[in-house]
C-alpha cells in the first residue's frame, strides 16, 4: 500500500480570500463573474454575467440554444436547490415521427436533436428570484465580446477545422459566422459574433422598454425569448430547413415556437446521500447526477483513508463501483414525470450491501446493472472494439474524449462563492457550434441534447414529447457537518460523475487541498454505454494519464483492467470553491489552459 505525497503537486496556488471567490473554465468569464461581486452583485448575480459570458468565448462548449442545471445554496432560504433548466422534447418529437424519417436512433447532430432550450430562462429565473442586479448589469459583458470580439481559443479553432467541410457543404450559415475571411480562425486571433451581440441587444431593448422596474424587465426579456422574435426564428428553421446530420441525410426539425411558449424551468430539492461528514446533493434522476451518490454508497463499504490516491487499490475500487453505479444508470433512470425511478432503493444499505458483493480483486468485464422488481428497462448494448475516433467531420455526439482521452471540448462549468456565504454550481452545455447549423437572425444554433433518447418503446429513457432526456450534466454541492461547503463540476459528458467523485475522494481521504484534488492524475471508464451517438460501449477499458505511476498501471493490467494510456494532464476539466466560516477558497484545472479561479 503507497503513502500519501506529503508535498503533492500543484500548478498554482489554491485561491483564498474572504471577500469571494469565482472559478469557471475560461479565464474571461471568471474576470466578468468576480467584476459583478465587486460591483456589489451577490454570487447568482454573478453567474448569470459569468455564464452569458461562456456562451460567447466558449462556443464550441455551450451556447444560448443549450441546457442547464444549477444547484444554489441561498443564505436567504437557508436551503440548498436544484434549477432544472434542461428543457424538454418537443411536442412533435415522437417515437413514431422519428421511425417515419428512417431513424433507429436519434441523430447526434442537426435539427431532429434539439430539445426546448432552457438556459436562458434559467438564467432569468435565477436573476429574478436569487439575484439582485438588473438584466442590463449581467447581459452586458457578453454583448460587447460578442461585438467587440475576444481572443479565439485552440481548441475552439480546432473544434472548427474539424467540421469545416460541414460547414463548407451543408451548412452554410455556421460556415458565415465560424469561417470568417472563409477561412478557420486562427488560435487567439479577435473572433466576433456581431449577430449574437445583436440579439442579446434586442432583447435588452425590448426588456427595458417595459419601464424602470427590475422584474418587469426581466418579465419583458422573457416574452422576447420564449414568446417574441426569439422562438419567431427558431420556428421558422425548424420548419422551412432541411439540415444534414450525421444520419447521412436531410432532415427538418420539429420543435416549435409553441413548446418554446409553454416550458419553464422548474426548482427542486436535491438528491442527496450522507457519506461520514459530508451531505452530497446533485441533481434528480433526470440527470446522471445520482451516479455519483450511488458510488459513494458503494465506497462508503471500503477503508479509502490513506490510500495513495494514485495507486492500484484506490484506482480499481473506484472504477469498479463506477461500473456498478453507470449500469444502474443506463437501467433505471429518466424522467420522473415519466418513469418511476427506484432511487430510495438504489441508494440504501441493503441494496449496496449485495451490489458491493460484486466487486473482487479482479476487474469486471461485465455490464451487471442491479434488480429491483418491477423498475428498469432492458439495455441493448453496442460494443465499440478498438479506439473512439474524436468527434468525426459530421461533428456527432458530445465531442468529449477522442483517440486516448485527448479532450475535444464539451461543456463548461463554473462555481461561484460571494461574502454572504452564497454559493452555486452550475454547468452550461448544449448548442455548441458543432451541433447543429447556425440560425441565421439569432447568430447562434441549437442544442442535441434529444440524442440521449432511445427510439425503443418501454425503457426509461425512451423518447417522448414534453419528457426530459437523461443528461450527462452534474453540477455538485456538499455539506460539511451540516453546514454548505463546498460546490464543484467538470464538463466531460460520462466523464463528469467519475472526475467529480475522484476529485472528492483525493478531498476527502487524502486530504488535499482544492487544486492538489484537481491536479492530481485521474482516469475514467468507458466500460459502460456512451450517452452519445454511436452509443457504444467498451467493456473493461480505463483511460489513464500518463503521470499515473508505470506500477500502478501495470498492477492494473495484472487485474484484468483494458488501461489505454493518455497524455499526462488529459483527464477533466475541474473547477471547485469551498467555504469555511469568512474563508472563501476556490481552484481551477490547468488541463486545457483555460480555467482560471479569482477570489479575494
Amino acid at each position: 500500500m503507497g503513502h500519501i505525497n506529503p508535498d503533492p503537486f500543484t500548478t498554482r496556488p489554491e485561491i483564498e480570500g474572504m471577500f469571494g471567490v469565482v472559478t469557471s473554465t475560461h479565464w474571461i468569464a471568471t474576470a466578468v463573474g468576480m467584476g459583478i461581486l465587486e460591483k456589489g452583485g451577490n454570487a447568482f448575480d454573478a453567474a448569470v454575467a459569468t455564464a452569458f459570458t461562456l456562451q460567447v468565448v466558449e462556443p464550441h462548449l455551450n451556447g444560448p440554444g443549450g441546457d442547464v442545471p444549477i444547484i444554489v445554496h441561498d443564505v436567504k432560504r437557508g436551503r440548498t436547490e436544484v434549477i432544472c433548466g434542461q428543457g424538454p422534447a418537443p411536442a412533435g418529437a415522437t417515437i413514431a415521427h422519428y421511425r417515419s424519417e428512417g431513424l433507429e436512433m436519434v441523430p447526434g447532430t442537426g435539427l431532429l436533436a434539439a430539445c426546448i432550450p432552457g438556459t436562458f430562462e434559467s438564467w432569468m429565473l435565477l436573476l429574478r428570484d436569487y439575484g439582485t442586479l438588473r438584466l442590463r448589469e449581467v447581459l452586458e459583458p457578453a454583448i460587447t465580446y460578442a461585438r467587440d470580439g475576444y481572443p479565439f481559443l485552440e481548441r475552439a479553432a480546432a473544434t472548427v477545422k474539424t467540421v469545416e467541410q460541414l460547414f463548407r457543404k451543408y451548412w452554410n450559415t455556421s460556415a458565415a459566422v465560424y469561417l470568417p475571411n472563409n477561412e478557420v480562425p486562427k488560435p487567439g486571433a479577435i473572433f466576433t459574433n456581431t449577430k449574437l451581440a445583436e440579439t442579446y441587444t434586442r432583447i435588452l431593448k425590448e426588456a427595458e422598454s417595459a419601464g424602470g422596474d427590475r422584474d418587469a424587465q426581466i418579465e419583458a426579456a422573457r416574452k422576447a425569448w420564449s414568446k417574441g422574435f426569439v422562438a419567431e426564428a427558431i420556428d421558422k428553421f425548424c420548419r422551412t430547413q432541411e439540415v444534414m446530420d450525421v444520419s447521412g441525410s436531410p432532415h427538418r426539425g420539429v420543435l416549435s415556437a409553441d413548446d418554446m411558449a409553454r416550458w419553464q424551468p422548474t426548482i427542486e430539492a436535491p438528491l442527496t446521500y450522507d457519506y461520514g461528514r459530508y451531505t452530497v446533493c446533485k441533481a434528480g434522476v433526470w440527470s446522471q447526477g445520482p451516479v455519483m451518490l450511488q458510488q459513494l454508497a458503494l465506497l462508503k463499504g471500503f477503508q479509502l483513508d490513506g490510500l495513495d490516491p494514485t495507486g492500484p487499490e484506490f484506482i480499481h475500487t473506484q472504477i469498479e463501483c463506477a461500473k456498478l453505479a453507470y449500469a444502474d444508470r443506463e437501467k433505471f433512470y429518466g424522467d420522473p414525470k415519466f418513469v418511476e425511478v427506484p432511487i430510495k432503493t438504489l441508494l440504501s444499505d441493503a441494496y449496496n450491501d449485495e451490489r458491493r458483493k460484486l466487486i473482487s480483486e479482479k476487474a469486471s468485464l461485465d455490464f451487471i446493472p442491479g434488480s429491483v422488481e418491477g423498475f428498469g428497462g432492458v439495455v441493448k448494448l453496442r460494443r465499440q472494439e478498438g479506439q473512439r475516433e474524436a468527434v468525426g467531420a459530421m461533428g456527432a455526439g458530445e465531442p468529449t474524449v477522442g483517440r486516448f482521452g485527448e479532450v475535444r471540448g464539451d461543456t463548461v462549468h463554473f462555481d461561484i462563492i460571494d461574502q454572504a456565504g452564497n454559493m452555486i454550481s452550475a454547468t452550461p452545455s448544449g448548442g455548441w457550434l458543432q451541433s447543429s447549423p447556425v440560425i441565421p437572425e439569432l447568430g447562434f444554433c441549437l442544442g442535441s441534447r434529444a440524442q440521449m433518447f432511445w427510439l425503443e418503446e418501454g425503457q426509461p429513457a425512451s423518447l417522448a414529447p414534453g419528457k426530459r432526456p437523461r443528461t450527462t450534466l452534474s453540477p455538485t454541492m456538499a455539506l460539511r457537518d451540516g453546514e454548505p461547503y463546498l460546490s464543484w463540476g467538470s464538463p466531460g459528458g460520462d466523464q463528469q460523475d467519475q472526475w467529480i467523485t475522484q476529485f472528492f475522494l483525493r478531498h476527502v481521504h487524502a486530504k488535499m487541498n482544492l487544486q492538489e484534488a484537481i491536479d492530481a492524475p485521474a482516469w475514467h471508464s468507458e466500460h459502460f454505454p456512451i450517452s452519445f451517438w454511436p452509443r457504444t460501449s467498451r467493456p473493461g477499458v480505463m483511460v489513464i494519464e500518463n503521470r499515473v505511476p508505470k506500477a500502478t498501471i501495470e498492477d492494473l493490467r495484472e487485474r484484468g483492467h483494458i488501461v489505454e494510456v493518455g497524455p499526462d494532464w488529459s483527464e477533466g476539466r475541474l473547477t471547485a470553491a469551498s467555504k469555511i466560516g469568512r474563508r472563501r477558497r476556490a481552484a481551477a484545472n490547468a488541463r486545457g489552459m483555460q480555467g482560471y479561479a479569482a477570489g479575494r
